[in-house]
């Protein structure tokens, strides 16, 4: 990994606080923001599938990109999403980024229906154009049903002069090797593979999981620059344990649940369909934070 590199380290995906209605609770979003920071991330992916991208209003996409911008002030990289169904729909939330002040786009293929991997190069091209930004490519199969392959990025790579990496959310690790020797920024988007992926040269780590404890992941980072493997093991070590608290119920669910117990502030539930934690699974949750001391301590 180079250390010239304009986008690394641990970008945190932030999650979207609502409030009861369901609307962008945007005091609750500052404070979120402001709590990644004090922590010491490197970044922020915003509106990507830990914020609840596509079931977001566009309006709301553009106006996250002006908050997050204010709120950080420069103290951190700001990676906006813009991923939608259609070409139009992106480029536009792309151009209005890019007017807030964001420092890169990103962007799912466009889903639902199968796109030849030239459309989906095409779309990425203007969307790209449409912010003249650095630009990532997400690779989230699992929602999009279209695995980005090192094949497909080194025609993207061809057809997106903004080309700038991906957020590798697939299965397959391998992939990290290639897409870093093509000389793209890859970041590993499963926070529980930080340590291997940035082992394989991977430039850090996207995930919503390091929204609930930053810090884990930003001593991970820190021991790796300075060497120390035992270090970073053990942090990594922690980081899986957060990783698993996702299990306890739905994604979006428990990491609102968590950043609300964390943070003092209530970040509402996921908007529906989306539901929220039963009274079991919340109980769960905030004893499994106790336990890896994770819950402000009482004063």
């Amino acid at each position: 990994m180079s250390g010239s590199r304009d986008f690394q380290g641990i970008y945190t995906a932030l999650i979207t606080p609502m409030t009861s209605n369901h609307e962008l609770n945007e005091e609750a979003f500052r404070e979120v923001v402001e709590f990644n920071i004090r922590s010491g991330i490197n970044g922020f992916w915003v509106a990507g599938g830990s914020g609840e991208s596509v079931l977001l209003e566009d309006d709301e996409n553009s106006r996250m990109a002006k908050i997050v911008t204010d709120q950080t002030d420069g103290r951190a990289k700001i990676i906006m999403h813009v991923g939608a169904p259609t070409t139009k729909r992106a480029a536009n939330m792309a151009e209005n980024a890019a007017k807030a002040g964001v420092d890169a786009i990103c962007c799912v293929p466009p889903f639902f229906y199968g796109q030849s991997d030239e459309a989906i190069a095409q779309h990425y091209r203007a969307v790209a154009g449409a912010a003249s930004l650095p630009f990532f490519a997400y690779n989230l199969p699992s929602a999009t049903g279209c695995e980005i392959t090192p094949t497909m990025m080194s025609l993207f790579q061809e057809r997106v002069p903004q080309m700038e990496g991906l957020k590798h959310s697939a299965f397959n690790f391998t992939y990290v090797r290639e897409f870093v020797n093509m000389g793209l920024s890859c970041f590993i988007g499963f926070s529980a593979l930080t340590l291997p992926a940035l082992s394989a040269g991977a430039v850090g780590t996207v995930d919503g999981a390091p929204g609930i404890a930053p810090e884990v992941w930003v001593e991970l980072w820190k021991a790796f620059q300075d060497g120390d493997m035992e270090r970073a093991r053990a942090a990594q070590d922690k980081g899986i344990a957060v990783c698993n608290l996702v299990r306890i119920g739905s994604f979006h669910g428990v990491l609102k649940s968590a950043v609300s117990y964390r943070l003092g502030v209530d970040c509402g539930t996921p908007r529906p369909p989306g539901m929220p934690l039963s009274t079991e699974q919340d109980e769960t949750l905030r004893q499994r934070l106790s336990e890896l001391d994770l819950l402000p301590t009482e004063k």
